[in-house]
C-alpha cells in the first residue's frame, strides 16, 4: 500500500511540475493545487497507514491502550486542505483582476511595469 501511494504522489508531482513550467498563469494555479495535494497525500502516509482503531483515549487513562491510528498527520492534512483552498481562491481572483485589466493570462505577455525594449520591436 505504502508503495502505490508513493508512486500517487510521485505522478502528482510530477504532473504538477510540468504544469508550473508552463507561461499560462491558470495552468501555473492548477499545477500548484495538484502540488498541494501531492504534499496532503504524502504528509497523511508519513503518519503510517494502520488498521487501528480511532485514536480515543478510555476513562481514568492517560493514553491510549493498545493500536490507534496517528491523528496528527490527519489533522495536518485538513489544516493544509483548509489553507489551500483559501490561496488558490485568493490566486483565482488575482488571475481574475489580471485578465480583466490586461486581457490575457499569458505571463510573458503581462509587461505592464517593463518597459518595451525599441530594438526587440523592431525586429518583430
Amino acid at each position: 500500500m505504502e508503495m502505490l501511494l508513493a508512486l500517487s504522489v510521485g505522478v502528482l508531482v510530477a504532473a504538477s511540475v510540468y504544469l508550473m513550467l508552463d507561461r499560462n498563469i491558470l495552468r501555473f494555479l492548477f499545477g500548484l493545487a495538484l502540488l498541494s495535494n501531492a504534499v496532503n497525500l504524502l504528509i497523511f502516509a508519513s503518519g503510517r497507514l494502520t488498521p487501528g482503531a480511532p485514536p480515543l483515549i478510555d476513562a481514568g487513562e492517560y493514553a491510549p491502550t493498545g493500536v490507534v491510528a496517528n491523528a496528527l498527520p490527519q489533522a495536518l492534512v485538513l489544516t493544509a486542505i483548509v489553507i489551500g483552498f483559501g490561496l488558490l481562491a485568493f490566486t483565482l481572483a488575482l488571475v481574475y483582476r489580471a485578465f480583466m485589466t490586461l486581457g490575457t493570462v499569458n505571463s510573458d505577455e503581462m509587461r505592464v511595469a517593463e518597459p518595451v525594449d525599441a530594438g526587440k520591436e523592431a525586429g518583430k
